[in-house]
This record gives C-alpha cells, structure tokens and sequence, in this order.
C-alpha cells in the first residue's frame, strides 16, 4: 500500500516537474503523462535534464 502511494508521488512529481519547467505535455507516440509508467517519466525527466546541460554550453576553467 505505501509503495504504491510513494510511485505514485513520484510520478505527479515527475509529471508536475516535465510540465512545468520543460513544457513537455505529451509523448511523440501521442500518449499523454498521466499513462506512462514511473520508470518511462523518468527516462524521460534524464533526458530532459541532459538536454538542458549540454544547451547551457558552460566552460570550465
């Protein structure tokens, strides 16, 4: 029971964070968030995050 609670936080976490700060509301494939599973969201959220980084085009020295 708590398991599921806590998937389930997770993916209105990982749905609230994929909305909001990338604007990304639906999969190519035309699903929406709300049907994906927890581990589709967070390969999704990875690349998302990885996306960002390599934009932010930062050098270190």
């Amino acid at each position: 029971m708590w398991l599921k609670a806590g998937v389930e936080r997770r993916k209105e976490h990982l749905i609230n964070r994929l909305i909001h700060k990338f604007g990304y509301t639906k999969c190519l494939n035309g699903r929406q968030l709300y049907e994906l599973t927890l581990t589709e969201l967070e390969h999704i959220h990875i690349r998302k995050m990885a996306e960002q980084g390599q934009r932010m085009n930062v050098t270190y020295k």
